[in-house]
């Protein structure tokens, strides 16, 4: 009996072989520390290695099952997704600096709407940041970015997305003076055109009107400004706002090439609300009462049937798809699993999406905990890939419901371990 066991692990052991590659030198990446985690086992470390001159490793998978696997480089962490079966992969790494030449603000988007009681405005903002360092670093430190909001503004939550598409529930710190915030999350290289998406959503008081009187901490090629069609929006005096866009579920107001202590103030009134069927269909699913906590779309181009917005400028129009659109996508696909999750199974928040991006702590935290929210980033990641698959047409209903099947059977599997 122990031998048909033993031959049957041998059976499905395999091997995987992978460069990783120092981008900002252009050369193999050595000594780097190599970590394949088990998707399946609550990330679990289930083997390690090394980097060689020549920047390559080989791990043995114990079984066949998808993994993940995370370089470590100058302090950063750099993660692969690994499907069974897979037996070669490139991780490209960056060396860090804490200010690089090339990062820059493409675009500030406020999205402004009342709740249902007017008594509160409730506005998500988007910071969209490029960097095209040459040649390419990360960019990162205890405060990467800082943003400003409203000084009455109570923050409700906050995330980010890399280059990768992986969106991150990340808590930017509170700093001098009240109201700003810093995020410690690094900024790499874009890839392509996907560069690093900063959000906020936050709340301030509200009695009919309300004057904004937005603070830039760096230039911004782009400022936006979205209130639905029954709320007035009114410029303040010497700011350049164009109206941009006769959408029929938002006005648009846009200043391009703005400084930072130039005039943005505006005033909003009246009531209104998006159409939240709008981004349920954008997103192809629905919220489950979750708020939204990270922006997505397949690669920052319009799709999922809400066409390129009338008179839009590029680049705006991309901007605008990740606003309207399915703000919780992948949230929200999470969000119906662990609303289906099995009885006694422990509950995640929101916050407790926390970090798998480089210099996230809780990444090294080893608890059973921590791993298990590794485990539903790696997931939320596989999400919104199958999600903005199937919204820029890449996969058709059989292929997306077969997919989104197998990754609702493995975080099952890890619910079912909390």
């Amino acid at each position: 009996m122990l031998a048909v066991l033993a031959a049957g692990s041998v059976a499905y052991a395999g091997t995987i072989h992978g460069t990783v590659t120092n981008m900002t030198v252009g050369k193999p990446s050595a000594g780097d520390k190599v970590s394949l985690l088990s998707l399946s086992a609550a990330l679990d470390e289930v083997g390690t290695a090394s980097t060689d001159a020549s920047g390559h490793f080989t791990l043995n998978t114990p079984s066949e099952a998808p993994y993940l696997i995370k370089v470590e480089h100058q302090k950063g962490a750099y993660f692969k997704n690994v499907p069974p079966g897979t037996t070669t992969v490139e991780i490209p790494v960056y060396d860090v600096a804490t200010k690089v030449d090339g990062v820059s603000t493409e675009a500030d988007v406020l999205k402004i709407e009342s709740d249902p009681s007017g008594a509160q405005l409730k506005i998500t903002e988007n910071y969209f940041v490029k960097n095209v360092s040459s040649p390419p670093r990360t960019q990162s430190s205890e405060h990467t970015y800082e943003v400003a909001l409203p000084p009455d503004a109570t923050l409700e939550g906050a995330a980010t997305v890399g280059p990768s598409n992986m969106p991150i529930s990340a808590t930017p710190d509170p700093v001098s003076p009240k109201g700003h915030y810093a995020f410690g999350f690094p900024i790499r290289p874009n890839e392509g055109d996907s560069g690093t998406r900063f959000q906020l959503s936050y709340h301030v008081p509200y009695s009919g009107s309300y004057k904004f009187t937005p603070k830039l901490m760096e230039a911004a090629d782009n400022v936006a400004i979205m209130v639905p069609k029954t709320m007035t929006f009114a410029p303040g005096a010497g700011t350049t706002y164009t109206s941009v866009t006769e959408d029929p579920s938002a006005q648009t107001f846009l200043m391009r090439n703005v400084k930072p202590g130039q005039a943005l103030e505006f005033t909003v009134s009246g009531t209104g609300a998006f159409p939240r069927d709008t981004q349920a269909d954008a997103g192809g699913a629905a919220t489950g009462g979750m708020q939204a906590a990270a922006p997505n779309g397949p690669g920052g181009t319009p799709g999922g049937g809400l066409g390129n917005p009338i008179d839009t400028p590029d680049p705006l129009s991309k901007y605008k798809y990740w606003i309207l659109g399915a703000l919780a996508l992948v949230l929200a696909g999470a969000a119906a699993f662990l609303l289906r999750k099995p009885a006694g199974a422990v509950g995640h928040s929101p916050a407790a999406f926390a970090a798998a991006e480089p210099q996230i702590t809780a990444f090294a935290v080893k608890s059973p905990q921590s791993k298990s929210q590794l485990l539903l980033e790696a997931l939320k990641e596989e999400l919104f890939a199958i999600e903005s698959e199937k919204i820029a047409g890449k996969l058709s209903a059989e292929e997306y419901a077969e997919l989104k099947a197998a990754l609702e059977t493995v975080l099952r599997r890890a619910l079912g371990r909390g």
